[in-house]
């Protein structure tokens, strides 16, 4: 039974609670579109199910994919399981840093009070339900704001360079969008596994670049990338436009190319084009041409978190908005960037 006064409900539940509120205050969508879809409202406080738990959250963070989430493009995202004529889940966000609070069925692995990190469903809130195999315990060492930045942009930065670039010491890296969420992470990690990594990003924002690890930093408006003058093991291209001939001229001829998102394409499959050409150039050339979506699971979160609690990496957060400005910080991330990760404080927002 879930020892919770407030919530007045006789079902039996195999959880245990803390004393919760019966409404919380959340971002939340109704329907796909820009930022006045999203709406502050107060809605009912999630319950948790088998193998999940409710968390507080303290704090969250925004990046892209929510911008995809919350536009409902490209249209292959509604049909991969997002809802398609309006969304499944109406609130927004993900990564979630806080505090569980409620433990449902068969979770032996948190209890009540541990502070955690990883993916929620509906972070952007002031409680969220995660399932378990997507939540680490925060290392005491790492602040709430800086865990609550971290998963959803650094487990995709991990596996785009180990589990998919295969990454060696000593190897040239080619880290391309350095300064946005995935790329910031990818710099550090790069680094911290011994390669020599070059970062391409606004001219703005070299210096940061290299302040993650970078040993060279390339402003993308003036140098193409096939001009840098080095040729390269392994590019991690996120969110990129350039053309597959380019990224193949500045790759070894047994290099890897790992494509992480895409903004061009239409509204239909987004970037997914440039991915399926470079699947099947791969086929005829010995470069590695590949492209993956990235996996929310303790593979990648544990490891994460052990970087962060020995200093290997440290989030950039770029923007800062408590739960009212989320929309807000949604279009200023869509119209103009942030480098890093916008961080989204949600404690005490009730």
């Amino acid at each position: 039974m879930i020892t919770n006064v407030n919530h007045q409900q006789t079902d039996e539940r195999s959880a245990v609670s803390e004393q919760l509120p019966t409404s919380m205050a959340a971002a939340v969508r109704h329907r796909y579109g820009g930022t006045d879809s999203v709406e502050l409202e107060r809605v009912a406080v999630p319950d948790p199910g088998r193998r999940q738990v409710v968390v507080r959250v303290e704090a969250s963070a925004i990046d892209r994919g929510v911008v995809h989430l919350m536009t409902g493009l490209p249209l292959l995202l509604r049909v991969a399981g997002f809802g398609v004529l309006r969304p499944k889940q109406p609130i927004l966000g993900a990564d979630v840093a806080g505090r569980v609070v409620a433990v449902g069925d068969d979770v032996d692995r948190f209890h009540v009070g541990d502070e955690v990190m990883g993916v929620a469903n509906g972070a952007f809130a002031d409680f969220a339900v995660a399932d378990v195999d997507k939540l680490v315990m925060r290392p005491q060492n790492v602040p709430a704001e800086q865990a609550a930045v971290s998963t959803i942009s650094g487990i995709t930065a991990l596996q785009a360079l180990t589990a998919v670039g295969r990454l060696t010491p000593g190897q040239r890296v080619l880290v391309i969008g350095a300064s946005g969420g995935v790329g910031s992470f990818a710099v550090q990690i790069a680094a911290a596994l011994g390669a020599q990594v070059t970062g391409v990003a606004g001219a703005k924002n070299l210096d940061t670049v290299k302040a993650l690890g970078a040993v060279h930093a390339v402003d993308h408006r003036t140098t193409p990338i096939d001009a840098i003058g080095s040729t390269f093991d392994l590019i991690i291209d996120i969110a990129g436009r350039n053309p597959l001939r380019r990224l193949r001229r500045a790759l070894t001829p047994t290099g890897t190319l790992v494509i992480v998102g895409g903004e061009d394409g239409g509204r239909v499959t987004g970037g997914i084009g440039r991915n399926v050409r470079a699947a099947l150039v791969s086929l005829v050339v010995r470069q590695r041409l590949t492209a993956f979506i990235s996996k929310e699971s303790l593979e990648f979160i544990e490891p994460l978190s052990e970087m962060l609690a020995d200093g290997s990496i440290t989030p950039l957060i770029g923007a800062r908005t408590d739960l009212a400005g989320v929309a807000e910080a949604i279009g200023t991330l869509d119209r103009h960037g942030v480098a890093g990760k916008t961080l989204v404080t949600i404690g005490g927002a009730s």
